[in-house]
């Protein structure tokens, strides 16, 4: 494995972070939105992954990267998989954390709503993520991660803007919000950007080639 950075969209990522083992860098993307019909980028997306994940994937062995990608089933499976995971996001064009916030709010609640899991717990631990990310300004290059350990079902969310403050973190322990907040970033089809799951598909097709 190269040192060399992979660059998404101008933004440089590290081809591997460690949390409490080394992980790689098995996918990325960017969101975009249209406003009046200009593409505008919002947000790179890292997507790291410990490489073991392979082994728990060998059902798909032999898949093509555009099969998985249209294939809900192995994301589902990429997300129970009992390995860490840990998002890296970094801010192309500044926004208001609350329309950052607004959106993830909204998709999770939704998620949870279809699976009948939102109730008083749920909505509490979403509004805590909400005010977390609330009340940070996403300056071109914030970075929002999201790290997800193997051993629990828990979500470490951190925030750090220009290099410069101390990264802030916050713990959410609610097993539901953690999987759909998974779901949002890795869910295949309906995930919140079509490019991460693209390449994503296309690198996990190539390690389970192997």
């Amino acid at each position: 494995m190269g040192s060399e950075m992979v660059m998404v969209d101008d933004i440089p990522f590290p081809p591997q972070i460690t949390t409490t083992k080394p992980l790689s860098l098995l996918g990325h993307g960017i969101t975009d939105i249209e406003i009046h019909f200009l593409q505008v980028k919002f947000t790179a997306i890292g997507v790291y992954i410990d490489p073991e994940i392979v082994t728990h994937l060998q059902k798909w062995k032999g898949k093509s990267g555009n099969e998985l990608a249209e294939d809900d089933d192995f994301f589902d499976s990429v997300i129970s998989a009992p390995v860490d995971k840990y998002l890296r996001i970094v801010v192309i064009k500044e926004i208001k954390g609350s329309q950052y916030g607004v959106q993830l709010e909204s998709s999770v609640r939704d998620r949870l709503a279809a699976d009948d899991k939102y109730e008083e717990e749920e909505e509490e631990a979403l509004e805590e993520i909400v005010e977390f990310i609330r009340s940070k300004y996403f300056k071109k290059d914030s970075i929002l991660t999201f790290s997800f350990p193997a051993a629990s079902n828990t979500v470490e969310i951190g925030f750090s803007s220009e290099g410069k403050e101390e990264p802030k973190v916050m713990k959410v322990e609610n097993a539901n919000v953690v999987e759909k907040i998974k779901k949002w970033y890795l869910g295949g089809t309906t995930a919140y950007s079509p490019t991460t799951i693209s390449s994503l598909a296309n690198t996990l097709s190539l390690e389970l080639s192997k």
